[in-house]
């Protein structure tokens, strides 16, 4: 288990008696990255959060976030870290201002420092003008950032969102990514759940997908979409003639005469890139255009959930 990493775990199990929720899992989170861990509802990602945060006792496995064991450390892991969960830990009945002092307070920031934690918060949330408002009245973007400015009074190394920006509108989810990615340039470790697979394709350095309590697959976006078929390279030529000698060189290759394309299946590694380039180029053949096309996390996500899903049947 690695000392450098923000979060390491290894055999992770958690059961709710005959009900495995987490199979045996490993988690290597790198300090300054932005994590995602993907999964359908009931695959285990709250749990797993959960677990890491100090909030439930993991069942076997080894468990450690920030340098500390998450059992026999959990205040130094609790000092380390900060949480937003799905459900917002706003008080209705507070203002903006007064829900950042509470945090301030629980943290025991002495008067002076809370008060200056509070206003740069603020500030830095774009919540300065509706400070004084309760909460209660705040949009839900809004919301949203204003508990994530709570998660972060205390100055954590390690913030844990559970998704995060459900329920938002484009607008404010695209706030939200933006405030992350700030965080994160900060030197911030996040640990990141979510459904939209937009999301974790725009923030996370790597993505592990969750399915039935076992991780499917691991890797940075585009090392997942080349696990699944469909990929292909479109090469577009300028006459017919080219368009000919193109398909010659490549079996199973889709022609379309009218676009004069051809779309050759392809990894899109650079590898693939380099042979393809280089069988056209021993064959003298002219490339107008190249493009790599990929599946997306979308059609990642459902191949390897499938997957599992037949796995187990």
């Amino acid at each position: 288990m690695s000392t450098t990493s923000a979060i390491s775990v290894t055999g992770l199990r958690k059961a709710y008696g005959d009900n495995t929720v987490l199979d045996g899992i490993d988690l290597d989170v790198q300090p300054g990255t932005v994590f995602a861990l993907l999964g359908p509802n009931g695959a285990g990602k709250t749990t797993t959060v959960h677990i890491l945060s100090t909030l439930l006792a993991p069942d076997g496995g080894e468990v450690r976030v920030a340098g500390h064991d998450v059992r026999r450390e959990p205040d130094e892991v609790r000092a380390a870290i900060g949480v937003t969960g799905q459900f917002s830990a706003v008080d209705d009945l507070l203002t903006g201002e007064e829900n950042l002092r509470l945090m301030a307070d629980l943290h025991h920031l002495g008067r002076a420092e809370g008060r200056t934690r509070v206003a740069g918060l603020l500030t830095r949330f774009d919540l300065a003008d509706a400070a004084g408002r309760l909460a209660s009245t705040y949009s839900g973007g809004m919301r949203r950032r204003l508990d994530l400015a709570m998660s972060l009074v205390g100055v954590p190394r390690i913030i844990f969102l559970d998704e995060p920006t459900t329920g938002l509108d484009p607008r404010s989810r695209r706030t939200m990514w933006s405030i992350i990615r700030d965080l994160v340039a900060g030197g911030v470790t996040v640990f990141l759940t979510t459904q939209y697979l937009e999301e974790a394709d725009q923030l996370a350095d790597r993505i592990a997908v969750l399915d039935h309590g076992r991780l499917v697959a691991e890797g940075t976006a585009d090392e997942l979409k080349r696990l699944i078929p469909g990929g292909h390279v479109q090469l577009r030529f300028a006459d017919p003639v080219s368009l000919d000698a193109g398909a010659r060189l490549f079996d199973g290759a889709v022609r379309d005469d009218d676009a004069l394309t051809l779309q050759i299946p392809s990894d899109g590694g650079v590898h693939s890139l380099r042979t393809l380039l280089d069988r056209l180029d021993a064959a003298s053949v002219e490339v107008g255009e190249l493009s790599v096309h990929l599946p997306d996390l979308d059609d990642v996500f459902l191949a390897l959930t499938e997957r599992s899903v037949a796995a187990d049947a």
